[in-house]
């Protein structure tokens, strides 16, 4: 029987009223990532506003996230080891503090989005609002150009997170930024990368740039359905529909095939973590993503990580950076997380 969102307790008045209001998209599996790239220029050739857009548009409002008291500027820098350019968006309280930084790495499945759309504009403005600074990088997706037009799989977006990563370290004191505190942080792709940045830092050597991991809603996997996930069935068609080869093949099969954790860090090892900075990981209920975030969670405490794991009960998938959809979430998430920045 096919999933119905209308019959589904436990979901959150707000957000099933606006999951009803989205029609579903049927996924397949795909013989390529040429044929994905092909799929998402037409797409975007014949792209109309839908409520997603009506969403992310409120999202980015005002009244949904106030800019009063807070400072938005822009910077640039050369990615290495590609030499291609990342833009950074930083958004703080307009004061001359050295604040503690969220390097924040926006969602999309690591394939699309950027960090200048208003969703994600209104979310640097909440977590500023509590505090700290908060870097958004707007690295190469896979699929769909963010703000520069390249489009490359991995390991190109790590390579730009973590390029920036080191560029905001290196230059907090003009930022305003307290270098001894620095955390990475981010939702559903942006939380794979935000996992994938901790395991290049500690292969290269250089965890102590951060002080901290938050993830929110990981998307780590890479395949589903699976069995250690009872999640990827019970809620698949939540918001998201999993079921095929797409995910691998936009980001890059020959990662996956070789179980790569940077690129999917569901293959992690303890081994692989052991020495991790302390992490958050943040799932939502009525996601067919929560229960890998659970299981990394796990698998930080195996490797004695001082971890926790927050679950938001009646959300779905990345409902927290949708702060117009239900702010008393967004607030208390942005809250969290900003609080486990400054300690």
């Amino acid at each position: 029987m096919a999933y119905d969102i209308a019959e589904d307790q436990r979901l959150d008045p707000r957000v099933k009223a606006f999951l009803l209001s989205v029609p579903s998209e049927a996924g397949g599996d795909v013989g390529s990532r040429d044929e994905l790239l092909r799929e998402a220029a037409a797409l975007g050739e014949r792209h109309e506003e839908d409520a997603w857009d009506r969403l992310k548009a409120q999202c980015g409002s005002e009244e949904a996230a106030p800019s009063t008291g807070l400072a938005c500027s822009e910077e640039e820098l050369e990615s290495s080891p590609d030499g291609n350019r990342v833009k950074l968006l930083v958004t703080r309280p307009d004061n001359d503090e050295a604040l503690a930084c969220i390097y924040y790495v926006h969602g999309g499945g690591m394939a699309s989005q950027s960090c200048y759309d208003p969703h994600f504009r209104g979310w640097a403005r909440l977590l500023a609002a509590n505090g700290v600074a908060v870097v958004m990088v707007d690295f190469r997706n896979s699929l769909v150009p963010s703000s520069v037009p390249e489009v490359a799989p991995y390991p190109a977006g790590l390579n730009d997170c973590v390029s920036g990563l080191r560029w905001t370290v290196a230059n907090a004191s003009r930022l305003g930024i307290d270098p001894a505190r620095v955390v990475v942080a981010g939702e559903s792709g942006g939380g794979n990368l935000t996992l994938a940045t901790g395991l290049r830092l500690l292969r290269d050597g250089d965890i102590g740039l951060v002080k901290g991991l938050y993830a929110l809603c990981p998307y780590i996997a890479g395949s589903w359905p699976r069995d250690d996930c009872p999640s990827s069935v019970e809620n698949n068609g939540i918001m998201l529909e999993l079921h095929d080869n797409r995910a691998a093949m936009s980001y890059g099969i020959d990662a996956f095939e070789s179980r790569d954790p940077l690129a999917w860090p569901l293959f992690a090892t303890v081994d692989d973590v052991r020495g991790f900075p302390p992490t958050v990981v943040n799932v939502n209920e009525c996601d067919p993503l929560r229960d890998e975030g659970v299981n990394f969670y796990r698998l930080l405490l195996q490797a004695g990580v001082p971890a926790r794991c927050r679950q938001t009960m009646g959300t779905a998938h990345a409902t927290e950076v949708f702060t117009s959809l239900c702010p008393d979430i967004s607030r208390d998430t942005a809250r969290d997380m900003a609080a486990f920045a400054r300690e």
